[in-house]
């Protein structure tokens, strides 16, 4: 460890300088020898270091996004050259360039944070050892050491003996006690930041192998905090478990306010955003217009949540614009009113087609017509004045012959024109 705290020291003094800067701030406050004044410098350093580092973690997102994007690609390129690494390789680092994205990316923040930890270890160790280092005096060494945090000092640590532990000015049952429960909480903080990451914010229409790398990361990373944190001083707890908390809640905010398309984070996103968007009849800030334009700037490639989402919008008679504007449709869902009369939900009637006569009314004309309220213009061949054809001579027999003379009125149900003469019954 003295190698790898050799290899920081250039970032060991002004880690040490920022935590006295704190600590001048907090003693004031609770006293400069006590831990809450020890204890929330540390925290300070914590948060100033994760608020330089918020690019960074957008850069990992990003990058993050980008891979899970890529792994149907990977897998075709490591099925199709399985048995050729060299062009296996060649074809993956390929495929990095032509979309932008690099692997490493995901790991930046963690890689940056790294040469800070090590720094405040290195620290902390001189504390726990009575050396002064960085910008850290004879007085302030006195001042740290005999801070305690819940009655374990800053410098202690869980594997520490009796002896050293009372050397420090505090029982060995305390500083177990206490420094178990940070690393069961520091665990448990570093599992849930994880399990989030994997129930609710991964695309679940695309199975992937890094969906399975991310599932052993859970479990694999809480077991390597326990290992390690054994061999932690309290003050090192403090540093990871504040990170872990900060961590927690950044990837809470990001995955409620920024899913992965697909993902049951983005379904629940989506449906606040209709509610809002519903009710107010339009979209209220910048970020809900970009979000509404890259939605219907995808056309045909929406995902099932997206899909559901426009329709949604169609149904409640608005209209999603490709500039992210939200405006009032024309058309919009069909719906049935106590008459009889089908309308739209923006109350335009709807169209009605009228109903089939049957072949006996088309004959007859007696059907009425589709709207009662219009006049009959139309005279149907009954109703035909007798004179307005002239009258054909009759036979001999007086009677009327079929298709001569004025036409008998024809029947409902039978054919009009001449019939065929019935051929006589036999006896």
């Amino acid at each position: 460890m003295d190698t790898i705290a050799s290899l920081f020291s250039f970032i060991t003094t002004p880690v040490s300088w920022v935590i006295v800067q704190f600590h001048a701030v907090y003693g004031k406050l609770f006293g400069p020898d006590t831990g809450w004044a020890w204890g929330l410098s540390i925290v300070s350093l914590v948060i100033l270091i994760r608020i330089c580092l918020i690019p960074l973690f957008v850069k990992q997102i990003k990058s993050t996004r980008a891979m899970q994007t890529l792994q149907p690609e990977m897998k075709k390129i490591q099925e199709r050259y399985k048995n050729d690494k060299q062009r296996q390789s060649e074809e993956m680092m390929k495929l990095y360039k032509e979309t932008g994205t690099n692997p490493l990316s995901s790991c930046l923040p963690i890689l940056a944070q790294s040469p800070f930890f090590f720094a405040l270890y290195h620290v902390l160790n001189g504390i726990a050892t009575g050396k002064t280092i960085g910008v850290i005096d004879d007085p302030l060494l006195n001042s740290a050491r005999n801070a305690h945090i819940f009655g374990a000092p800053l410098a202690a640590k869980f594997m520490d003996s009796s002896s050293k532990v009372e050397a420090l000015g505090a029982t060995l049952t305390d500083v177990r006690v206490v420094t178990a429960v940070m690393i069961v909480l520091m665990c448990f903080s570093q599992f849930y930041t994880q399990r989030q990451l994997m129930t609710k914010n991964v695309d679940t229409t695309v199975k992937t192998p890094f969906m399975q790398q991310q599932k052993m990361l859970m479990y694999v990373f809480p077991v390597m905090f326990a290992v390690f944190g054994i061999n932690f001083p309290v003050g090192v707890l403090v540093y990871w478990l504040t990170t872990n908390v900060w961590t927690m809640g950044q990837q809470m905010y990001v995955i409620r306010n920024n899913p992965t398309p697909g993902s049951k984070a983005q379904a629940a996103f989506l449906e606040r955003l209709q509610k809002h968007v519903t009710h107010h009849g339009k979209t209220r800030n910048r970020r809900e217009k970009a979000i509404v334009k890259a939605i219907v700037a995808k056309g045909r490639d929406r995902n099932e949540f997206e899909r559901k989402f426009i329709n949604t919008l169609t149904k409640a008679g608005l209209a999603a614009e490709s500039d992210g504007t939200v405006t009032k449709g024309e058309t919009a869902a069909v719906t049935e009113t106590e008459d009889g009369t089908l309308t739209t939900a923006a109350g335009a009637p709807k169209r009605q087609q009228p109903k089939r006569q049957s072949k006996s009314q088309r004959q007859s004309g007696t059907a009425k017509p589709a709207d009662e309220s219009e006049p009959k213009t139309s005279l149907s061949k009954s109703e035909e004045p007798q004179d307005a054809k002239p009258n054909a001579a009759k036979p001999a027999g007086g009677g009327n012959k079929p298709g001569t003379g004025t036409r008998s009125k024809a029947q409902s149900g039978q054919r009009k024109g001449p019939q065929r003469p019935k051929s006589p019954s036999k006896k």
